[in-house]
């Protein structure tokens, strides 16, 4: 039987002209982005700051944020309390954020971009990501496919010392390749909805093929109370998935390290969120979860019977998202 760790996938990426432009145009730091990230997502303002400074000391060293998330002030907290038990330099982790939808708006970009960085006490980002390929009118709150022209306003974020790298998140075939073919820079990752029932492995391949890295959120599928969990009769929880428990049986790992090495093993990094301290470190485990490469061709089963997006604003937003995607 072969046994295959994390990192039997991650296959060289190709590095495009749009990496290296955005890796010399910044020299805050050389750390490249950690496979193992700890996402903030919905995480609760009460312990917010306790549970990022725990995910630093576990060993977390890629925290994503969001403005959107409403709790980047917390987080922030979180993180300076985290590098200082940790005895870590800022230039030694990793921060994402995201631009969200009310700052499309060409001249309103770098005001998202300030206010981010202000919540969140850091004088830089290493990743700053357009949360989704539509614009929201503050004003009246219509929303609209828009994105060129804020990517353009972001490509003018590299020049500031303020960001290090570049990138987008829920975008479709289509949106990737007409913003590519619109710019003199090629976004450095792309995060997306990803998980053993949301595989996207011919979409994943093209990002390499592209040579983009792909950030997976939800990498835990609808253990995330925001979908509001299984309902009878439909895709049952993941962690509840009788081959991925077998799986963690058969390797010594629990089923949400399992879903996190699956994960990694693409050379996606993964970010998965939880307040309690018991399953951030579980979560950490993941790097060292060996499987034995049945149970990666038996996830590509559980793939194809219980194919699921889990998050689609498309009908509420009123915009087409993810065309051409699986289950759009």
């Amino acid at each position: 039987m072969k046994f295959l760790s994390v990192a039997f996938l991650a296959l060289a990426m190709p590095v495009a002209n749009g990496q290296q432009q955005q890796a010399t145009l910044n020299s805050h730091s050389s750390l490249s982005i950690p496979l193992l990230g700890y996402g903030t997502w919905n995480l609760d303002k009460s312990n917010a700051s306790e549970a990022v400074s725990y995910a630093i000391e576990t060993g977390y060293r890629h925290i994503d944020c969001a403005a959107a998330y409403g709790n980047e002030k917390e987080v922030g907290k979180g993180i300076a309390d985290g590098l200082k038990k940790a005895g870590l330099k800022r230039s030694e982790i990793w921060v994402t954020s995201k631009l969200w939808n009310d700052h499309h708006r060409p001249d309103l970009v770098f005001e998202g971009l300030e206010k981010t960085i202000s919540d969140l006490g850091l004088d830089y980002l290493d990743l700053y990501l357009m949360h989704w390929p539509v614009a929201q009118t503050p004003s009246s709150g219509k929303n609209e496919l828009g994105y060129i022209d804020t990517w353009h306003a972001m490509e003018r974020l590299l020049h500031t010392g303020k960001v290090r790298h570049i990138g987008v998140s829920n975008f479709s075939p289509s949106q990737l390749e007409n913003l590519i073919a619109k710019s003199k820079t090629t976004p450095f990752a792309h995060q997306m909805e990803l998980h053993p029932y949301l595989q996207q492995t011919a979409w994943v391949q093209w990002h390499y093929n592209h040579g983009i890295h792909v950030t997976a959120y939800s990498p835990l599928a609808n253990s995330n109370p925001t979908y509001g969990g299984p309902k009878k009769g439909s895709t049952p929880a993941l962690l509840d998935n009788t081959v991925i428990n077998d799986i963690a049986k058969e390797s010594g790992c629990t089923p949400a390290t399992v879903a996190l090495a699956w994960g990694m093993s693409r050379g996606t990094s993964v970010i998965p969120k939880s307040q309690h301290k018991g399953r951030i470190s579980e979560n950490f485990g993941a790097k060292d979860c060996v499987m034995a490469y049945e149970g990666f061709k038996k996830i590509e089963e559980v793939g194809k019977e219980y194919l699921h997006r889990f998050n689609n604003p498309s009908e509420g937003w009123g915009v087409p998202l993810y065309e051409g995607l699986d289950d759009a």
